[in-house]
């Protein structure tokens, strides 16, 4: 493990809380220099803990109503990394993990309705040559999601 102590943990908190937090708000909180701040963010990203501070997008208010977590069996499991390229290109695949068990390859996928996930399913997914077969479970809402903060 990279060398993190209480104090890295402490700013990770309190960007975890508000990404957009100004560097001065968090020094005033924890009583210590904008310096000191600024040179603990910057290590914590070149050691990659920090790896980006990104928007958190409220996907249904995007109007994308319908999610879906779907299992890829793959004709070939060495062809993952070129159908994980073909993935890329569908910008409603929001993730993609490898797994272990009756499936190479687990996605996430966002939709605006029904139609419009039975076309991402059935005529891009689908299509892409050495996929074997989908399974997809439709997402009823999302109790929470979080970071690791320990």
């Amino acid at each position: 493990m990279n060398n993190i102590d209480d104090f890295d943990l402490q700013i990770l908190k309190y960007l975890d809380e508000d990404g957009r937090m100004a560097y001065s708000a968090i020094a005033t909180a924890m009583g210590v220099s904008n310096t000191m701040i600024h040179q603990r963010i910057n290590r914590l990203t070149e050691q990659g803990i920090l790896a980006g501070i990104k928007p958190v997008l409220n996907e249904k208010k995007l109007g994308y109503d319908w999610g879906a977590f779907t299992g890829l069996s793959l004709e070939k499991d060495h062809d993952s990394g070129r159908i994980i390229e073909e993935l890329k290109k569908i910008p409603e695949v929001t993730e993609c993990y490898y797994i272990t068990g009756n499936y190479t390859l687990y996605v996430k996928i966002i939709a605006k309705n029904h139609e419009h996930m039975r076309q991402l399913l059935y005529e891009k997914i689908d299509s892409i040559p050495g996929i074997a077969k989908t399974d997809s479970l439709i997402e009823l809402g999302c109790a929470f999601k979080r970071n690791i903060i320990f």
